[in-house]
């Protein structure tokens, strides 16, 4: 057969053998194999000589382990979501890109991860985008870069689907750096969290404002701790599909759950700074809102509604000397 699929699992499917067996039970057409335990032994059976082929690769021979990733680690990938039974293994075999050494090349795995883990850390973090420099420069490392806490750095189409299968890995969850409110528990010490209270409360009234600014357009708009040279930020709800994945589905027609994503302040941004200080009632004010929000919404490689409007807006603050010193 030019392709058995009863016998060797789609993210396999670079795999070519032969299979010796005894006569196996076909379908009337005498061409199709039928499911029996016979053919579910040999396809587990197969599968685990592949991956003991693929473990002992990585570990004895790291040079062809390179050259066999860079060919079809996107592939392999795929099994963490299809192959239930063989997940955690396939996780551990798989190889991604990180902050640590910052290129492009696909060279850390979980457990090299962990090991560098700081002190107190608890999660794996990880930051999905459209491409590796997207993943690279997206505002939401700034607080782990300034940390120095390494995140994975995930712009394959695949990323987005097995990270809804891999919840964690050896008992560390993975967790988006752009998924929910930040939490860096043991991370950060008594003084930031204090710092953080006080800022909450300081910037109260304008995260009010810049929500009756924005609308509809966000679900929640809140003061962040996970920039430092960006003015904001978006991010989505903990259960919500981020902004990356709704993009692919749309890309290939597929449906995607509507939902608005949280709309998040730099406290500490000089422009962020300057809109405080701006009555809330003037139209600066929404205006100098909407292209906070443009701004973040190209950050995080996505597309605007209203292009035009965003480059009239930027044009007259420029023009009235809004953006000065």
């Amino acid at each position: 057969m030019d392709d058995a699929e009863q016998l060797m699992p789609n993210y396999l499917r670079f795999v070519r053998g032969v299979i010796d067996s005894n006569d196996l039970p076909l379908n009337v057409s005498r061409e199709i194999l039928q499911e029996s335990r016979d053919v579910r032994a040999i396809r587990d059976g197969s599968v685990k000589k592949v991956l003991a082929l693929v473990d002992d690769l990585a570990a004895n021979s790291p040079e062809k382990f390179s050259i066999f990733w860079k060919q079809f680690g996107a592939i392999f990938k795929e099994g963490i979501g299809e192959d239930g039974a063989n997940r955690e293994r396939i996780a551990g075999l798989s190889r991604f890109a990180s902050t640590f050494a910052d290129t492009e090349a696909q060279t850390v795995s979980l457990a090299d991860y962990i090991a560098r883990m700081k002190e107190g850390q608890q999660a794996i973090y990880y930051v999905t985008a459209e491409s590796f420099s997207a993943a690279k420069n997206s505002p939401h490392l700034e607080v782990f870069r300034k940390k120095g806490i390494e995140v994975l750095l995930l712009s394959e189409r695949v990323d987005e689907f097995w990270l809804g299968a891999l919840n964690e890995y050896q008992g560390k969850p993975l967790q988006s750096v752009a998924r929910g409110d930040l939490d860096l528990g043991k991370l950060e010490d008594q003084a930031e969290q204090e710092a953080h209270g006080k800022q909450a409360e300081e910037f109260k009234d304008l995260v009010t404002s810049v929500k009756e600014a924005l609308g509809d357009r966000v679900k929640e708009v809140r003061i962040t701790h996970r920039l430092t040279d960006s003015p904001a930020c978006l991010v989505v709800d903990e259960h919500d599909f981020s902004g990356n994945l709704v993009r692919l589905l749309k890309a290939v027609g597929q449906p995607a759950p509507a939902s608005k994503p949280i709309f998040e302040l730099n406290p500490e941004h000089p422009l962020v700074a300057r809109l405080k200080s701006t009555d809330s009632a003037s139209a600066h004010f929404k205006d100098w809102s909407l292209i906070l929000f443009d701004q973040a919404v190209l950050a995080e490689g996505g597309q605007l509604d209203d292009p035009a409007g965003f480059v009239k807006r930027l044009n007259a603050m420029m023009l009235d000397g809004s953006i000065k010193a």
